[in-house]
């Protein structure tokens, strides 16, 4: 080991070295590792390759993160469309009944899936998305609208937007081949035709309507 001399100096302690040869082999064997492949002593990683290791794993990881999040996220809208779809077929079932005084209720294929999509869509730019949402059902007829029902997707939650739900009441009032077997006036058929109302609740803004066919 070399003392440096001023490190003593003044302390009455006299300067050590170590033989002139022996500080000559050991700046030879550090300069010989210092030129070899890596740059670095053997064994000892440079801190570039260290460092680079640490910034792909990072990133790595980072990814995986962000891939686990939108996965789950696309699911949880996934289960939330279902679950307004099913509530909406709830109502107008529910409704036959009641207020539409129907016994056979016709709708065309998959359009309560098309109006639950169009349901969450009109609800992602909202604070708390779908769950802030008051969803209510109507049918529309020649004397005006009749309600079937509403929809809180979180109940826990304070409605900060209203969706109306408007269905159409087809103007044949039904299907020819049914009329047959049950009443005319105890068919109801619906047109594909539906209208989205947004508006929000604490806001001064117009209400946005969206006609979908």
């Amino acid at each position: 080991m070399v003392f440096v001399a001023a490190l003593l100096f003044g302390h009455g302690a006299s300067v050590l070295t170590e033989p002139e040869h022996s500080v000559t082999d050991m700046i030879g064997k550090y300069w010989s590792q210092l030129t070899s492949p890596g740059g670095t002593p053997s064994g000892t990683p440079s801190s570039s390759a260290r460092r680079g290791s640490v910034d792909s794993w990072d990133e790595r990881d980072n990814n995986s993160r962000f891939c686990s999040l939108d996965t789950v996220m696309e699911h949880e809208e996934q289960l939330l469309q279902q679950d307004v779809t099913r509530q909406i077929e709830r109502c107008l079932t529910e409704a036959k009944s009641s207020s539409l005084h129907c016994q056979v209720l016709l709708l065309p294929r998959q359009m309560t899936t098309r109006i639950g999509q169009d349901v969450v869509r009109s609800s992602a730019d909202e604070p708390c998305g779908l769950r802030g949402a008051s969803i209510a059902i109507y049918v529309e007829f020649k004397d005006g609208l009749k309600s079937v029902g509403s929809i809180f997707p979180d109940p826990s939650v304070i409605p900060t937007f209203e969706l109306s739900v408007i269905f159409k009441a087809d103007k044949d009032d039904g299907w020819p081949p049914l009329k047959n077997i049950f009443d005319t006036n105890k068919v109801l058929k619906l047109r594909a035709e539906y209208r989205l109302v947004k508006r929000k609740l604490y806001s001064s803004a117009s209400p946005v309507i969206h006609d979908f066919s």
